[in-house]
């Protein structure tokens, strides 16, 4: 009987009681989502272990943390027309096996390139996973039920993202790297089981005929390049190479009259204007189309995606950069910088408990907007107040203020994107959110990169020179130290006196932090600036929702 097709809530039943069964089935969905946002965010407090272990520089690591992003971004679109079409229940079983087939070639990896395939199928098994979570939460819960459910699903978001760190860097300190994916395997089962046993299975009204292909290679094809242009800009070169490309044996000489990462651009603008029209053409002919474009008369899913995007792209630059600095630059072990970007998940518990009842009294959009208020002063408070000396706790106290905007933004944002969207095409809403989000993620990883590169290209030399560290060897240090992403600098720190430097090995440590400070200053405020698109963006939902 669970695996039924269950026909959704419908108009004449709005306020029909959830069953014991459902809500549990909430909890397990719930689980599953929580496991892949997660995943997101822990790998964050590791990824200076990583990078020692497996050799990575300052790109690969942007990677390991953006290919997650990228692909689940580009595949979200297609599966959850699929999840429509197929049925909810049965894409998300299928995402977990995939996950953890991820998850251990992950664990397993003993190179930058094995670990980076294995991300990428981690997020194809998360793209199958997230559109059906929340599709499925959608047709199972409404009237005054449905906002109770996706306060508890947009709870989940902001909490996994928050406790990512302090997982990471838990299971880092305590075991290894390998088993920030390891932990995936046990409860991915425990989650197979159950949902197979609760989860009821829904699905869309398939109204025309047709597989929108063409679509799907379309997204894929705009988003993947336009990530890429972002992450290896600092490196290729914005127009000229500064160095060569090498794709599946290919490569994009150093000597060529233009960089690859204009022609990524140019590349992902034709691809995703492409995609409009084709989607557009898809409608006028009545085929089955990707997106439906016409999700977007809503002004309240308008708004609110653009809204959804901000906000990502901030948490995530966040969640990127403040690891490297915690344990590269002031010398943190990982357990110790798990803690402190912990502070996040304990405002984020906080609001995320109260966010029902401020919902009640000043609407969803209003607390979407409080809580936007509350993450622009954290990040601002943070840039502000970072020094090459802070302490744990100056950086934790933002932090606490940002989470508790975070809890608050994320678990009425899910619930008003989508107030107005019909059950039947809620797939399709769900995913297109989830594509948002996730488009925002792996560009906020991606742009606090740039940032944090581009800003130590230039703070690094000029820290090393107003120590006195000059020539070719400090140009070299400062190279050294933007590519490792920091790493160069806790190398000096063990080295100690036995270093090149000798006794100037602390003048040159203190020079080389005090650069990494000015550059994780740039990138936060990158961050804000976000943050602060996302609050316009959160003042015209709040005046679409009062107008629908």
């Amino acid at each position: 009987m669970a695996d039924e097709p269950r026909t959704p809530r419908t108009a004449e039943t709005p306020d029909a009681a959830p069953t014991r069964r459902e809500w549990i089935a909430l909890a397990v969905l719930s689980v599953g989502l929580g496991l892949i946002v997660l995943d997101g965010t822990i790998v964050g407090v590791a990824l200076p272990a990583i990078i020692s272990d497996l050799g990575l520089d300052l790109t690969d690591a942007q990677w390991v943390n953006s290919l997650y992003a990228v692909v689940l971004a580009a595949l979200l679109l297609s599966t959850g027309s699929l999840a429509d079409r197929w049925g909810r229940k049965r894409l998300f079983l299928a995402g977990l096996v995939v996950f953890m087939g991820g998850s251990l070639l992950a664990a397993v990896s003993v190179d930058a390139g094995a670990l980076i395939g294995a991300r990428a199928v981690q997020a194809v098994g998360a793209a199958l996973i997230m559109p059906s979570t929340l599709s499925t939460v959608n047709a199972v819960f409404r009237g005054r039920y449905r906002a109770a459910a996706f306060g508890v699903w947009g709870a989940v978001i902001s909490g996994a993202a928050a406790v990512g760190p302090l997982a990471g860097g838990a299971l880092t300190q305590w075991a290894s790297w390998h088993w920030i994916f390891l932990v995936n395997l046990p409860i991915g089962v425990l989650l197979l089981v159950a949902a197979a046993i609760v989860v009821p299975e829904t699905r869309g009204r398939k109204t025309r005929p047709g597989v929108d292909v063409d679509g799907a290679l379309l997204s894929a094809i705009g988003f993947g390049a336009l990530v890429f242009a972002v992450v290896e800009g600092p490196d290729l070169g914005w127009w000229m190479p500064k160095s060569a490309l090498t794709v599946f044996g290919w490569t994009w000489s150093e000597d060529a009259p233009i960089s690859a990462v204009p022609v990524a651009l140019a590349l992902a603008i034709v691809a995703l204007v492409l995609f409009v029209v084709w989607e557009r053409h898809r409608e006028k002919v009545q085929r089955e189309a990707l997106l439906d474009l016409g999700l977007f008369a809503f002004s309240t899913f308008s708004w609110g995606n653009l809204t959804a995007a901000m906000v990502a792209i901030g948490e995530f630059a966040i969640i990127f950069v403040l690891p490297l600095f915690l344990i590269n630059a002031l010398g943190l072990d990982v357990m110790g910088a798990g803690l402190v970007l912990a502070a996040m998940a304990v405002g984020a518990f906080f609001s995320g408990a109260a966010a029902r009842h401020l919902a009640a009294r000043f609407g969803a959009p209003g607390t979407v907007l409080l809580g936007l208020g509350l993450e622009i002063a954290g990040t601002l408070a943070l840039a502000l107040l970072l020094r090459a000396d802070s302490t744990g706790w100056v950086v934790a106290l933002p932090l606490i203020v940002y989470g508790l905007g975070l809890g608050l933004a994320s678990a009425q944002l899910t619930g008003t994107v989508l107030q107005d969207i019909p059950v039947a095409v809620s797939g399709q809403a769900s995913a297109t959110q989830s594509t948002v989000r996730q488009v925002g993620s792996a560009l906020g990883t991606a742009m606090a990169g740039t940032a944090l590169s581009v800003w130590l290209a230039v703070s690094l030399p000029a820290a090393l020179d107003g120590a006195g560290v000059t020539g070719a060897a400090a140009d070299r240090l400062a190279e050294s130290t933007r590519l490792s992403a920091g790493t160069t600098i806790a190398q000096l720190r063990a080295q100690g006196a036995g270093s090149a430097y000798g006794e100037r090995t602390p003048t040159v440590i203190d020079a080389l932090t005090g650069g990494f400070a000015d550059a994780t200053r740039g990138a936060l405020l990158v961050a804000t600036v976000f943050l602060v698109l996302g609050f316009i963006g959160a003042l015209r939902l709040k005046r679409a929702a009062e107008l629908s």
